[in-house]
C-alpha cells in the first residue's frame, strides 16, 4: 500500500478533476444508453452480432490496452528498453493476422457463442469444461491486475487507502457492464482508445523534448545501467533471460512470437468476443486485422515513455541502478506524468490511464460473464431455462466476477513488474490451449480424449517450469521462465495429444465439418459478398499483407 504522503502523489487541481469527472459521465451514459438495446442474452453477451468492423476493430485493440499494456509495457520499457517492442511486432501482429485470415471463419461461421463452445463441438464435454474453468480463472486473475492499478491511480490522486480505491474502481466498471453488457463495453472501449492516445501521445512528445530528442534519448540510455543495447530490439538478451544471442532470438520467436502470442490472440475469448460481435463474416475477419494497424504504433506511446522515465526520473534511475528506493518499474508512467505534465494535461493523462484500466477490466468481465453463463451454468448446472433467466444470470455473474477480482488484486500487488506475472499466467492458460486448438483444427485424427488430456498435460508442464524457476532449479531472469514454460507446455501438449489420439477413436468426418480445415468446404471458410463490403480496403487477406509488410519494416528500422 502506498503511504498517504507518497513520493508518487500527483498534484492534481480542479481542472484535472473536471476532466476526469466528464469522462466518467460519458462512460456511465454509454452504459445506460446501451441497456436500451439489450433484450436477449445474445444482445448482452455478443451485442446481437450487429456491429461494424471499424467499431469492433478499435474495441479489439482497446480491450488489450488495459493495465497490462499501459503500465506493464512502460515498466518493461523502463527495465529492458526497446526489446519490449517484441510484444507487439513479434508477439502480437502475426497472430492477430492469423486469427483474422485463418481462424475467424471457423469461429464466426460455426455461430458458437464462445471459444470454449468451439472446444465443445470439436472435442466434447471434458475438454470444454477444462477450457471454460481455466479461462474463467485466468480472467478474474487478470481483472485483478487491472483493478489493482486502477486503484493505485485513485490512491495517488486522492490518498485513499488501496482497499477503498479497489472497491470504488470496481463499482464503476461493474455499473456499466451490468447495464449494457458487451455493447456498453465495446462502445466504451472505442471511446477509451481515443482517450488513451490523446493522453499518452503528449507525454511521449514532452518526454522526448526533455531528453533532447531521439538521439538525446539514445545517448542517455547508453550511459545508463544496461547500456546502449537497450535501444536495439534484437537480440533482446535481458528480456529473454538468455546470455547467448542465438538462443535469445529463438526464445523470443518461438516462445513469445509463436506459442505465447498465437496462444493469446487466437484462442483468448476476451479478444475473439469482439470479432464475434461483428455484423457479418467479412467484418469479423477484418476486426483483428484493422486492430493490427494501431497496435504496431502503440509502442511509441507506451514503451518510449518508460525508457525516458528510467533516465530522467531520479528515483527510478536509482532503483534501476541498485534495486533500492520507494518506487519500482510499475511506477514509470506515473513518475513521468508527475515530473513533466502541467495541470489540465495531467488530468487528461490521468483520464487516459483510468480509461485503459477500465477497458482492460471490462474486457475481462464481459468475457468472464459469457463463459460462466453459457459454458458453465447453462451447460452443466442450470439447464433449459428461458433466455431471460440467462440474461439475469449474466448480470449476477458479472457482480460475482468483480468481487473475485477484488480478491485477486492482492496477488498483483506483490510483483514489481506486472508483465512478469501476466506472462506467467499466459504460459499456464494460453500456450497449451493453442497447441490443442491448432492440432485439432488441422489434424482430423485428433480425438476428444486427446483434447482434454493434452490440455491438462500442457498446463501442468508450464506450472512445473514455474515451480522449478521459483525454486532456483532453472535460472532464467527476466521473462525467460515464461517463454520456456510456454514452449514446454506447447510441445508436451502436442506430443501427448498425438500419442493419445493414436490409441483412441476419432470422430467421424461428417461430425467435423466446419471444425477441421481439410473437411470444411472453401465456401464455408470465406465470406459471402454483401452490400457495403466492396473495395480493396475491405479485403481481409490484402489488409493482412499490408500490415505484415509494415511490421517487417519496423523490425528492420529498430532492430
Amino acid at each position: 500500500m502506498l503511504p498517504q504522503e507518497s513520493i508518487l502523489r500527483l498534484d492534481a487541481t480542479a481542472i484535472d478533476y473536471i476532466i476526469i469527472a466528464l469522462y466518467f459521465v460519458f462512460v456511465l451514459g454509454i452504459g445506460y444508453l446501451a441497456r436500451r438495446a439489450v433484450s436477449s442474452s445474445l444482445d448482452f453477451f455478443l451485442s446481437g452480432r450487429s456491429l461494424p468492423a471499424w467499431v469492433t476493430g478499435l474495441a479489439f485493440i482497446s480491450a488489450n490496452l488495459g493495465a497490462i499494456e499501459i503500465m506493464g509495457m512502460s515498466a518493461n520499457g523502463a527495465q529492458y528498453g526497446m526489446p519490449t517492442v517484441h510484444y507487439f511486432w513479434i508477439g502480437a501482429i502475426p497472430a492477430m493476422l492469423f486469427l483474422g485470415v485463418v481462424m475467424m471463419p471457423f469461429y464466426y461461421g460455426s455461430k458458437v457463442r464462445s471459444v470454449p463452445e468451439f472446444m465443445l463441438r470439436r472435442f466434447g464435454k471434458p475438454a470444454h469444461l477444462v477450457n471454460a474453468v481455466s479461462f474463467a480463472l485466468a480472467q478474474v486473475l487478470i481483472a485483478g491486475v487491472n483493478l489493482f492499478l486502477l486503484a493505485t491511480i485513485v490512491n495517488v490522486l486522492l490518498g485513499w487507502p488501496i482497499w477503498v480505491s479497489v472497491i470504488v474502481a470496481a463499482a464503476i466498471v461493474l455499473s456499466y457492464i451490468t447495464l449494457g453488457g458487451l455493447s456498453a463495453a465495446i462502445y466504451n472501449e472505442v471511446l477509451q482508445f481515443f482517450v488513451i492516445v490523446a493522453a499518452l501521445l503528449p507525454l511521449t512528445l514532452v518526454g522526448l523534448h526533455k531528453v533532447g530528442g531521439w538521439q538525446g534519448l539514445v545517448d542517455k540510455v547508453t550511459a545508463s545501467p544496461g547500456g546502449g543495447e537497450q535501444m536495439s530490439a534484437w537480440p533482446g538478451n535481458a528480456l529473454s533471460g538468455f546470455n547467448n544471442s542465438f538462443l535469445s532470438v529463438i526464445g523470443l520467436v518461438f516462445g513469445l512470437g509463436f506459442v505465447l502470442s498465437f496462444g493469446y490472440w487466437t484462442t483468448n475469448f476476451v479478444e475473439v468476443q469482439r470479432a464475434m460481435a461483428s455484423k457479418n463474416m467479412s467484418a469479423a475477419r477484418r476486426t483483428p486485422i484493422i486492430g493490427s494497424f494501431p497496435k504496431m504504433f502503440i509502442p511509441f506511446i507506451v514503451i518510449i515513455p518508460g525508457i525516458i522515465a528510467a533516465v530522467v526520473v531520479p528515483e527510478l534511475a536509482q532503483f534501476k541502478a541498485n534495486g533500492t528506493g520507494e518506487v519500482d518499474y510499475n511506477d514509470a508512467l506515473l513518475l513521468l506524468m508527475r515530473d513533466l505534465l502541467p495541470n489540465g494535461m495531467l488530468g487528461l493523462a490521468i483520464t487516459g490511464l483510468l480509461a485503459s484500466f477500465m477497458a482492460g477490466m471490462a474486457a475481462n468481465l464481459s468475457s468472464f460473464n459469457t463463459v460462466m453463463s453459457y459454458d458453465v451454468i447453462e451447460r452443466y448446472i442450470i439447464k433449459d431455462r428461458p433466455d431471460d433467466f440467462y440474461l439475469r444470470t449474466g448480470r449476477w455473474v458479472t457482480v460475482a466476477g468483480t468481487l473475485i477480482a477484488i480478491g485477486t488484486a492482492a496477488i498483483a500487488s506483490g510483483y514489481s513488474n506486472l508483465m512478469d506475472y501476466l506472462q506467467q499466467l499466459f504460459s499456464f492458460f494460453n500456450a497449451p490451449l493453442f497447441a490443442t486448438f491448432i492440432l485439432g483444427m488441422f489434424w482430423k485424427r485428433m480425438t476428444a480424449t486427446a483434447g482434454w488430456i493434452g490440455l491438462v498435460s500442457g498446463t501442468a508442464t508450464a506450472i512445473l517450469v514455474f515451480i522449478l524457476s521459483e525454486n532456483g532449479a532453472i535460472n532464467l531472469p527476466g521473462q525467460g521462465a515464461s517463454f520456456v514454460g510456454a514452449g514446454a507446455a506447447f510441445v508436451v501438449d502436442i506430443l501427448v495429444s498425438v500419442l493419445v489420439s493414436l490409441v483412441t477413436i476419432p470422430k467421424r468426418d461428417t461430425e467435423l465439418v466446419g471444425l477441421v480445415w481439410s473437411l470444411t468446404p472453401k465456401e464455408q471458410r470465406t465470406e459471402v459478398a454483401v452490400a457495403g463490403d466492396g473495395g480493396w480496403y475491405r479485403k481481409p487477406v490484402l489488409l493482412a499483407g499490408i500490415s505484415l509488410a509494415l511490421t517487417v519494416v519496423l523490425n528492420i528500422i529498430f532492430g
